[in-house]
């Protein structure tokens, strides 16, 4: 199975899943906290499960296991509903504080994440991200910009959710965070693609990765230089 597909079916399972179990439980009559709990509850076993099976995960499953579990324990814990609806948005804030704080660091976030379902489609010779990153000051610049964007994006979705989850009816809100993620993630990918397009990331001849396709000197061949004097003659 793909990276990409993977991705997609986690998506699903993450929240797709857990909203309609929400709204299953409350056509039943079970009150408020605790469809919201049982609801939260179910990612986190997911990506629990996943953890398992893979042994040994990714910054990005490990990242994921984290949140997925705070964010059960939150609702195991606390009691007010209309906190537990916000409990996304401050979750949500606290990923895009995260992401602004590595962009300077020595591999930003969006790098990370990014660079398992990217690597080996782009550069010239789909050379590893280690070789763009050390060799190329525009490719990490790229991704820090990037990390910048998808930080700041977090922030004013969080905003949005904590809103959301103070001002409209208590089961509207659910279903509308579930709808939010869905178009975040694609008006976030129309806006990085937006910027990623013309910096030549996915054009092998792009200026961008200019400095590859220079020949390298082979550190094994002695360097020939014209000597500055000639040399002196015996007695």
């Amino acid at each position: 199975m793909s990276a990409r597909l993977r991705g997609l079916l986690t998506l699903l399972v993450d929240i797709g899943i857990p909203i309609v179990i929400y709204y299953v439980l409350r056509g039943f009559g079970v009150e408020f906290h605790t469809a919201l709990v049982v609801c939260s509850v179910v990612p986190g076993l997911s990506v629990v499960s996943d953890l398992v099976r893979r042994r040994k995960p990714d910054r990005l499953g490990l990242y994921m296991t984290t949140m997925m579990l705070a964010s059960a324990l939150v609702s195991l814990i606390i009691q007010d509903t209309r906190f537990l609806l916000a409990k996304d948005g401050w979750f949500m804030a606290v990923a895009g504080l995260w992401f602004l704080a590595s962009a300077r660091g020595d591999r930003p976030l969006a790098f990370v994440f990014t660079r398992f379902l990217l690597e080996g489609r782009v550069g010239p010779n789909r050379e590893s991200w280690d070789v763009l990153w050390e060799r190329l000051p525009a490719f990490r610049r790229i991704w820090r910009v990037v990390t910048v964007i998808y930080g700041v994006g977090e922030l004013v979705d969080a905003a949005v959710r904590v809103m959301i989850a103070y001002t409209l009816p208590v089961d509207a809100v659910p279903g509308i965070n579930a709808a939010q993620y869905v178009v975040w993630l694609v008006l976030m990918q129309v806006i990085i693609n937006i910027y990623l397009v013309p910096t030549g990331l996915f054009n092998r001849y792009s200026n961008l990765y200019a400095d590859l396709r220079r020949p390298q000197p082979d550190p094994a061949e002695p360097s020939r230089t014209e000597p500055n004097q000639a040399e002196p003659t015996g007695a």
